[in-house]
């Protein structure tokens, strides 16, 4: 199989480049600064054991490749909200031997959340999710870093919205031979929810810097109560930190890397680079929109969710935001319900 990297960022970029290792056909998906930085020096890959240098095909979009191929997987990395004009990109281009990406291949989800994988399914047949549980970092145009260790990161893998079978076994042993840890489980979702609700932290670290202080601790454990409540509301199953720890245990510890950035989730990543958007809408903003359909308020999430969109779009400082004044705006909204 090859797989085409579709969002060769952080996440994507480490999936690829390990994959490329354990020497697998891989094509990248980059814009901008990054593509011509991969076109030019290799994807950079800064791990324990060292940084990697690997020179699989990097791409704009699909043009270059012309026809798809029957054994391409296409692994969808960008943010949730760039979901969308993915799909456009990529749906109906043509695979050898008939009918369109959409139509017959893999594609598979590896985001946070689970918004991806339903605004998949509206165009692609074949759609799998991921919960992913690998801590990695964009460093520079060409430069990502994954300091997991031993494993890289552990990829729970199924069906959307449910189910197993022999494409998502494959493409689970070719990760397993690349440093990764990759369950194929029916119940993919339930694992999602899981880490979304871990996910429900990422604004707060992003607007006010590390959960760390018990202020911020305390608040954290807060919005994520409410995302609970909402998700039982709602009816939503999903594994219960017992079952995560059991599952995760030592696999991923995070190591120091020489010249690694200061670590940070996501959210926090993409208000660091000043990209102008933030997945706040698809975490915090999933709870928001179970709790309106279900009658039960989410006030925290919903004031996490609006700062976060506000920092991303005024482009303000990652954690500038002191946790003291969040802690009484969060007070401030569950006095009015939000």
């Amino acid at each position: 199989m090859r797989y085409i990297i579709i969002g060769a960022g952080a996440v994507g970029g480490t999936v690829g480049g390990r994959l490329a290792q354990a020497g697998r056909e891989v094509v990248l998906v980059a814009r901008g600064r990054h593509l011509a930085a991969l076109r030019e020096h290799g994807l950079r890959l800064r791990v324990p054991e060292g940084e990697l240098t690997y020179r699989p095909p990097a791409v704009e979009g699909p043009d270059p490749l012309g026809e798809l191929r029957a054994d391409d997987v296409l692994v969808l990395s960008v943010k949730t909200q760039d979901t969308v004009a993915a799909l456009d990109t990529w749906a109906d281009v043509p695979v050898a031997g008939g009918g369109t990406a959409a139509e017959r291949l893999p594609l598979v989800c590896l985001q946070n959340g689970v918004e991806g994988g339903r605004l998949a399914l509206r165009r692609f047949r074949h759609v799998y999710g991921v919960c992913v549980w690998l801590p990695s970092a964009f460093v520079e145009p060409g430069v990502v870093s994954a300091a997991g260790a031993p494993l890289t990161g552990i990829l729970t893998l199924g069906r959307i919205p449910h189910g197993t079978d022999d494409t998502a076994r494959r493409i689970a042993a070719d990760l397993t031979d690349a440093h990764f840890e990759a369950p194929v489980v029916p119940d993919v979702a339930r694992w999602q929810y899981a880490k979304l609700l871990a996910n429900l932290g990422n604004a707060l670290e992003a607007v006010a810097g590390p959960v760390a202080s018990d202020e911020a601790r305390a608040l954290f454990a807060r919005v994520r109560a409410e995302g609970e409540a909402v998700l039982a509301a709602a009816g939503v199953p999903y594994a219960s930190a017992a079952e995560e720890q059991a599952a995760r245990g030592d696999k991923v510890t995070q190591v120091p890397l020489d010249g690694g950035p200061r670590g940070g989730g996501s959210s926090w990543q993409s208000l660091v680079r000043g990209t102008g958007t933030i997945e706040a809408d698809y975490l915090n903003g999933e709870i928001v929109l179970l709790g309106r359909l279900h009658g039960v308020p989410a006030p925290l999430n919903e004031l996490l969710q609006r700062l976060a969109d506000r920092f991303a779009r005024e482009r303000r400082a990652a954690g500038s935001l002191p946790v003291a004044e969040l802690v009484r705006l969060a007070d401030e909204a569950e006095r009015h319900g939000g």
